[in-house]
């Protein structure tokens, strides 16, 4: 098979139609709580009217990718259920094919699948060996494309690439439906979608801090991020973009916060996620930052109002 692959593409107009504009992104509090907590917490992501709920996975000691994906696909009847992101390392291309397919059968068309190419920490807490990430995503896709799903199928499973920097961005673009960037400001999505072209969908995730005192929501951001300006991928990305060393030190300046996670009230947050749709964002997938799962739930109890209308 050639390096471009041959397995069709799925409908990316009509998934850019189906998630809407306004998705969830609840992926750690999700892999925290029971199965219990999850089920009730899909369920009312999809009562309020967001078009997706984007689940993390197959970080080492969370919960299994397509497992939790199943889990929220049977708790709902509407909204897509996203992978944000299953990592390459977990399971090989053929039965990442057959469980993504598997899934979009058996929801009738509600499943995407996110994948990614993860962190070498994260990769080597599994005892592997993380190396050319760029070629084991092709190599991957090229795998993916080689096999097909035994029944019958409108269309396969839609993938998008959790996508950050040039050449992973034109990947997505040639052999996926579209990019799902994560951690990233809205002046990467503008660089993201010329880089896309008008055509692959294109979902940045959007944490967002619903309080409008300056200290305690820098303090809660900060908290976030830390995770993720230790990891060079991020970094490497923001740098980029401009952002220096001096921006990354303790915690994030003020600039970089503020940058990342639009804080304040719903229609301050409201904006943050319209400049993202305004640089090119076909959906957000706005992911709360709050203490516990239920505390989620009711800042998008709060801030439907203003993004979904």
């Amino acid at each position: 098979m050639s390096d471009h692959g041959t397995a069709p593409k799925a409908d990316t107009a009509a998934l850019k139609r189906r998630l809407g504009r306004i998705g969830v992104w609840l992926g750690t509090a999700l892999s925290t709580t029971t199965a219990a907590d999850n089920r009730r917490a899909a369920a009312e992501v999809e009562r309020l009217g967001y078009g997706s709920l984007w689940t993390g996975g197959d970080a080492a000691g969370g919960k299994e990718a397509f497992t939790q994906a199943a889990l929220l696909l049977s708790a709902t009847d509407r909204i897509t259920v996203a992978t944000g992101i299953a990592s390459i390392w977990s399971r090989d291309g053929i039965a990442a094919t057959a469980g993504a397919d598997g899934l979009n059968d058996a929801s009738a068309g509600r499943f995407l699948l996110g994948l990614g190419v993860s962190h070498s920490p994260l990769v080597a807490a599994r005892g592997q060996t993380y190396a050319k990430p760029y070629s084991a995503m092709r190599d991957y896709l090229a795998t993916m494309d080689s096999v097909a799903y035994p029944a019958p199928l409108d269309e396969p499973a839609p993938v998008v690439l959790a996508a950050l920097r040039h050449r992973m961005l034109e990947l997505a673009r040639d052999r996926t439906s579209g990019a799902h960037p994560y951690f990233t400001p809205a002046e990467h999505t503008a660089k993201a979608r010329g880089i896309l072209g008008p055509g692959p969908l294109l979902a940045p995730e959007v944490a967002v801090v619903l309080d409008s005192d300056p200290d305690r929501a820098r303090h809660a951001a900060r908290g976030y991020m830390a995770v993720y300006l230790a990891l060079p991928n991020y970094t490497n990305n923001l740098r980029d973009l401009g952002w220096t060393d001096a921006d990354f030190a303790d915690g994030g300046s003020d600039a970089l916060v503020d940058a990342l996670i639009p804080w304040g009230d719903p229609d301050t947050i409201a904006a943050g996620v319209r400049a993202h749709h305004d640089a090119g964002a076909d959906h957000v997938c706005v992911q709360p930052i709050a203490p516990t799962l239920d505390d989620q739930l009711s800042a998008l109890t709060a801030l439907a109002p203003v993004l979904l209308h």
